[in-house]
Formats: C-alpha cells, structure tokens, sequence
C-alpha cells in the first residue's frame, strides 16, 4: 500500500494541482482528462467542469483497475471562482501522505481557509472539502472512493 500511496501523491502534484495543463487531454465529449504513469501504475483523472464539475479518477496496477474516486464540486453563487480555484490548488497539493484522497484537513491561506472532513482508509473512504472566505462557505465539493475490482464477480 505505500507504494500505492506515493504513486497517488506523485500524480496529484503533477495533476490538477500541479497545474500543468498544457499536458491535459481535451475529449470529444467535452471532459479533460488528466494522464499519469510511473512505473506500473497509471491514472486517469477525467472530469467536466467550469463550474460546477465532476469527474473521478481511476489508478490501474499493471494495467487493471486498482481503486477509483469519484467527486463533486462547485463553487457558491456570485462568488469569483478563479481565486477560490487557486486555493483549492494549493491546498491539493498539500495532499496528506496516509490519507492520498484530497488535501490536509485545514489549509490557510490569506482570508481563505480550506477544510476537509474525511471518514475511512485509502481502501474505502468518504470526505467533504470545503473553503471560507472571511469566514463565509464560498466552496464545498463531496468525494467517495477506495478499491475496485479485488475480487472476480461478474
């Protein structure tokens, strides 16, 4: 597991909070995709956004499907998102090591403060992020993951 974990703290830096855009893939269907490979682990962080989006993010281990996280965001009405976006970006990258999902459970920056609640593992786990400006939610996004395809069904 802690060469999953680290393969997932790798990715996130050279992700969406990494900010290397100019490596995303634009899709046909309107979603980016966000690639990643080291050694014998690979990612795909797929999502739709502007505002609101959503997307998940598929880890495979020599190229069968490993774990999956799925997530849900928005930024508040009448609320500029470019700023808040910067946080988020920022607090991402400050993504725990035993908990790989988002980032820390609280981040400051400016008069911005990032929160995350989570409850499990890296196996199964569920989290809500969100962040205040001046005290006041301006962001708030849900997430649900942990290991796919363990078992042989159908």
């Amino acid at each position: 597991m802690t060469s999953f974990k680290k393969f997932l703290i790798d990715s996130n830096k050279v992700g969406y909070a990494g900010g290397e855009e100019k490596k995303w893939i634009k899709e046909a269907d309107g979603s980016t995709t966000i690639p990643f490979e080291k050694g014998e682990w690979k990612s795909h962080d797929n999502f739709f956004g502007g505002e609101p989006y959503g997307g998940r993010t598929i880890v495979f281990y020599r190229g069968e499907p490993y774990w999956l996280m799925v997530y849900y965001g928005r930024v508040g009405d009448k609320v500029e998102t470019d700023s808040v976006y910067g946080i988020l970006r920022n607090a991402l990258k400050q993504m725990p090591e035993d908990y790989p999902f988002r980032g820390p459970k609280e981040y400051k920056e400016k008069e911005f403060i990032y929160k995350n609640n989570w409850q499990g593992e890296v196996d199964k786990f569920s989290g809500e992020e969100r962040i205040f400006q001046n005290g006041k939610p301006v962001y708030k996004a849900n997430y649900v993951g942990g290991l796919v395809d363990q078992k042989k069904g159908i």
